[in-house]
């Protein structure tokens, strides 16, 4: 018998495997790769932890049909911001079974628990997430953290695994978690895969905006993650490197869309729309060279993509902060 974890790398995740792995269930712990689940790479975390909750790894890189299919126009709509948690769990769940038979698995399962988050873990949510995942009269999704509080599945009902071994959790408190995870020895897992970008006020912000001027894709998601971001007088974005690991980050970032401000002094790595009007390039070069170790008395000569632009920094960092897209 085997069965398909969605998985985050967050303890309820960790827990759901290990329940249906300690009554002889395979599990393949499958992470589902929108691109907004955080800001690093942590893939090897997460194979770590599927491992040692007793499951194989496997990822699901799904970014583009994400934002074609869910991201901007979901039945359900948004919770508080750019976040459609339902439709993103049932559309998770849907690939999920559909990887079902190649795969060789009997059923799904997850770590949500009933009533732990307001949009997506009420109860009746979680129909509905069971309906966009076509699985409303399959009833293959198990919840095992709260599976004594739903109506029993399909595996408990053909007795591939014990219902009287699962749980009945609910609501936002941890204490059954952290004490079963004390239980198993477990010391790492409170980080799950960096939460959703999507339920953050700053990053919906900054996808709002970008969707107002651009067409949004997924070589964009990436460059929405780090940086100051800016949208200059007419109209083009600019992000600018808040420190080293900004920039770092940005260098890496691989968008056609977007050319380098390059300084000739120490300062943070930055790019502008290649499209970008001769006023916003200056003005660009301009907010980066400020942000630099620069004299606002000097000269610069700045490199935006292979124009070179001299530029004095601004009078101060508030003419340019008008312009931040975050307010």
């Amino acid at each position: 018998m085997k069965a398909i974890s969605l998985f985050s790398g967050g303890l309820d995740s960790m827990l759901a495997v290990k329940l249906i792995a300690s009554q002889g269930v395979d599990v393949v712990a499958l992470y589902v790769k929108t691109g907004f689940g955080g800001t690093k790479d942590i893939t090897d975390e997460l194979k770590s932890r599927a491992k040692m909750a007793g499951a194989d790894f496997l990822v699901a890189d799904v970014r583009e049909e994400y934002i074609q299919k869910i991201l901007f126009d979901p039945i359900y709509g948004y919770g508080k911001n750019f976040n459609p948690c339902i439709d993103c769990h049932g559309y998770m769940f849907k690939i999920a079974k559909a990887m079902m038979k190649d795969l060789d698995a009997s059923f799904l399962i997850t770590g949500e628990v009933v009533g732990q988050r307001p949009m997506s873990q009420r109860a009746d949510a979680l129909k509905q997430v069971s309906t966009l995942a076509g699985d409303k009269e399959d009833k293959l999704i198990l919840r095992p953290l709260s599976a004594k509080l739903l109506e029993p599945t399909t595996p408990e009902i053909e007795g591939w695994v014990d219902r009287e071994k699962l749980l009945g959790i609910s609501g936002r408190s941890r204490e059954t978690q952290l004490k079963l995870a004390k239980e198993y020895g477990w010391d790492d897992f409170e980080s799950p895969a960096g939460g959703c970008l999507l339920t953050e006020p700053a990053f919906s912000q900054k996808l709002r905006d970008f969707i107002e001027f651009e067409e949004f894709g997924v070589e964009d998601i990436d460059l929405l993650k780090f940086g100051r971001h800016f949208r200059l007088p007419d109209g083009a974005k600019l992000v600018v490197g808040r420190h080293q690991e900004d920039n770092e980050s940005l260098k890496k970032i691989q968008n056609q869309d977007y050319i380098p401000i390059t300084l000739p002094i120490a300062g943070p790595y930055s790019l502008i729309h290649k499209d970008a009007s001769s006023r916003d390039k200056e003005f660009g070069a301009r907010v980066a060279i400020t942000y630099a170790r620069s004299n606002k008395d000097e000269i610069y000569s700045v490199n935006v993509g292979d124009e070179v632009l001299e530029v004095t920094p601004l009078e101060s960092k508030s003419q340019a902060q008008k312009y931040f897209i975050l307010k």
